[in-house]
């Protein structure tokens, strides 16, 4: 579910679950924090390159396996995505992610984690859960860090699908490159991080963790709560029910 591939001092991690869009399950996300920790203790990694498998980026949590879980399961669940995500910020390597197609619930948000973001002209950012019954569980602050309060609230709330363009503009994204074109734009930012000094790239991250990420922690477990009280709604109950049935 997750590929690592090396060229030079950029290490290539690609969320592979294409079948699914790459939705974030159980399994995934403990192979994406073990790649993580694996690739920012290795010294011959200087910067790390986060996409999907074609055609998506990531459709966020996958809803198939929330749905067969009780409210325990769900919380624990997002709680071990909420960590992953935050452990970007405290990596001494640069993480960049390239975003082609779909960037949907926590797919949005994990992108917003990371410490770069290249979208294509074409791609397709959204914030889903709260159409689907229930508050963003996790991953937040790395949203208000990003576009502020204000845009936050807008785009938490999911009435509106953004391309590359308008996310570059809002500040989810910071580059934007032609369709198809995301993940060798981010390779060329990761090689020229990678070539810097690593010992003040790592100072870089260290000192701005705080104010990127600072309260993330009690953040996700007060959002991951209300997550909890949202999925006892009817709206929630009949979303998790409807994708749990499915085979």
């Amino acid at each position: 579910m997750i590929r690592v591939e090396k060229d030079g001092r950029v290490a290539l991690l690609t969320l592979d679950r294409a079948e699914r869009r790459n939705a974030l399950g159980s399994a995934m996300i403990e192979r994406l924090d073990e790649a993580l920790v694996e690739l920012d203790a290795d010294a011959g990694v200087g910067a790390v390159v986060l996409s999907g498998a074609a055609p998506s980026f990531c459709a966020g949590s996958d809803l198939k396996e929330l749905g067969r879980m009780d409210v325990a399961g769900m919380a624990h669940h997002e709680a071990v995505t909420a960590a992953v995500a935050r452990r970007i910020a405290l990596l001494d390597k640069p993480v960049i992610a390239a975003v082609e197609g779909y960037a949907y619930g926590g797919g949005f948000i994990l992108a917003c984690s990371c410490d770069l973001v290249v979208s294509s002209s074409g791609a397709k950012w959204n914030l889903a859960e709260v159409p689907n019954g229930w508050l963003p569980p996790w991953g937040l602050q790395a949203l208000l860090a990003r576009v502020g309060p204000v845009n936050a609230r807008r785009l938490t709330w999911g009435h509106e699908v953004l391309d590359g363009e308008q996310a570059c503009r809002i500040g989810v994204a910071d580059y934007l490159a032609p369709e198809g074109r995301a993940l060798d734009q981010a390779r060329s930012l990761a090689e020229r991080l990678a070539g810097l000094p690593a010992p003040a790239v790592a100072s870089t991250k260290r000192f701005f963790a705080h104010h990127v990420a600072g309260g993330a922690e009690t953040a996700d477990a007060a959002t991951n709560r209300i997550f909890i009280e949202n999925c006892q709604h009817e709206a929630a109950k009949a979303t998790l029910a409807r994708f749990g049935a499915k085979a």
